[in-house]
């Protein structure tokens, strides 16, 4: 059981964070960097999954929205796999596991089975929700790019790039699913506009 008594401790005030395992980095490490995004990840996925759990939205908001409710939850696990060093993960940790990318893989073709085929690519828009999910699924890859930069310099879980990956491809097509929920037009890019 997880209690926070106190918000603030002071003992980030000199730009040194502490790592699960107790080691001592720097706030703008690559390893804090990728769990950072991951966090500023899930705050956007909030927004979406509040807009659809709102008074008034369409019938199949709300199991969209548990599905965002997981993926939130699938993210704390994945920032802390990413806050402890491999060697310091502790029996029961959460973390991301090969099964969460088997998960997306199968909700995705399921989701894009029940899809228009596309004949272009789609502009991030396609209303309120479907666009909050396009600007996570742009932070989702930047995340990627975090974890990989991460991986350079010290041990990373190759689950949680595989996961990232794959969350990326689930959130396009989430949008495109919330687009038709909501009964809005996709934005296609039409490449001869200028």
């Amino acid at each position: 059981m997880i209690r926070l008594d106190r918000i603030y401790t002071k003992t980030g005030d000199s730009g040194d964070t502490r790592l699960v395992g107790g080691q001592k980095v720097r706030k703008d490490s690559p390893r804090i960097e990728a769990y950072g995004t991951v966090d500023e990840l899930s705050a956007v996925l909030g927004i979406a999954r509040t807009l659809l759990e709102a008074t008034g939205a369409p019938p199949g908001a709300q199991a969209l929205a548990a599905v965002l409710r997981r993926l939130q939850n699938e993210l704390f696990n994945l920032g802390s796999d990413l806050a402890t060093r491999p060697e310091d993960l502790h029996p029961g940790q959460p973390v991301i596991r090969e099964e969460h990318v088997v998960a997306l893989e199968q909700e995705i073709d399921a989701w894009n089975d029940s899809l228009p085929a596309l004949k272009s690519f789609v502009l991030p828009g396609g209303g309120l929700v479907g666009a909050h999910l396009h600007l996570a699924r742009t932070v989702c890859r930047r995340a990627e790019r975090a974890v990989v930069r991460a991986a350079e310099e010290e041990s990373v879980r190759p689950e949680a790039l595989r996961y990232l990956n794959r969350l990326s491809d689930a959130i396009f097509v989430m949008s495109r699913h919330a687009a038709r929920l909501y009964g809005e037009d996709e934005p296609l890019w039409a490449p001869e506009s200028t």
